[in-house]
């Protein structure tokens, strides 16, 4: 066990100490999806209060807090139509274009299905404010931002090879210094087989059927955030998590770089907080 990093050994008092990073532990993973359909709904709210309409970048996975969300849009008869969402990534198909949206694994059908179809149009962020980047014109998600004077919060997952995003980390034999990749604009790239591996586990674990390119919302924007706010509620990420937090701060690592932000929050269930269970036979 000697030769194992020693960030796997971090219990979970101790998750986060010593970094720049605000660690949260909730329960389980429904309590994971109401806080970020919580965050999110202060993120508009303190917006508003300021004179303006929220800018937020925002991913699919975790997927519970956008019912939630909608319900509370409607509840409070909140007006959204000005919010933006930008939507942080999506599959493409082999020739560089979206995938339809009706596949069952499109970011921007599932968008529609679980949060802009369940809200009152009258209340609904307008259709140009449903952004998702472009993979014909990627460089249109970095204008809106500087128009709308940057983006309030980044919300986000972390991957299995801790992208964040679909920020990969460089190939094997590729190398990039944390301030080369941490510029790394909105961009179309191919993915890695680690991160087409866990995805497919939404599929049953059937790989194939998991598009080997992507368009995503670059580093440089995410990072440009005010706020990143962080989650964490697959069981698999209790490693990575620890990685990101306690490993080295590197491109190999995307999610580690959420150490130089100056307002970083990591928000995991209690099972991730929990150092993994390493069984040798």
């Amino acid at each position: 066990m000697s030769d194992l990093p020693d960030y796997l050994k971090i219990s979970a008092d101790d998750l986060g100490k010593g970094t720049p990073v605000k660690v949260r532990i909730l329960g389980n993973m429904a309590s994971i999806g109401r806080d970020v359909a919580e965050a999110m709904w202060r993120e508009i709210l303190d917006a508003h209060a300021a004179g303006r309409a929220a800018t937020l970048i925002v991913p699919v996975g975790p997927v519970e807090q956008f019912p939630l969300l909608a319900k509370r849009i409607n509840d409070e008869r909140f007006d959204c139509r000005h919010v933006v969402f930008i939507n942080m990534d999506e599959y493409l198909s082999d020739d560089d274009r979206f995938i339809p949206a009706d596949h069952p694994l499109s970011f921007r059908g599932f968008m529609d299905r679980l949060f802009y179809d369940r809200l009152d149009p009258a209340l609904a962020p307008m259709p140009e404010n449903r952004v998702f980047p472009d993979p014909q014109n990627p460089a249109a998600v970095p204008r809106l931002i500087e128009r709308r004077g940057g983006v309030d919060a980044c919300f986000g997952g972390i991957g299995i090879n801790g992208h964040f995003a679909f920020n990969e980390p460089p190939e094997p034999g590729v190398t990039m210094s944390v301030e080369e990749f941490a510029a790394l604009p909105t961009r179309v790239l191919s993915l890695t087989r680690e991160t087409r591996t866990i995805n497919s586990v939404t599929v049953g674990g059937e790989i194939s059927v998991i598009p080997r390119r992507a368009v995503t919302v670059g580093m440089k924007e995410c990072l440009g955030a005010r706020r990143l706010r962080f989650y964490c509620n697959r069981p698999w990420q209790s490693a990575v998590a620890r990685r990101a937090l306690h490993g080295p701060i590197t491109a190999a690592c995307p999610a580690s770089l959420m150490r130089l932000h100056p307002d970083a929050v990591l928000t995991v269930a209690e099972y991730v907080a929990q150092p993994p269970s390493i069984m040798l036979r």
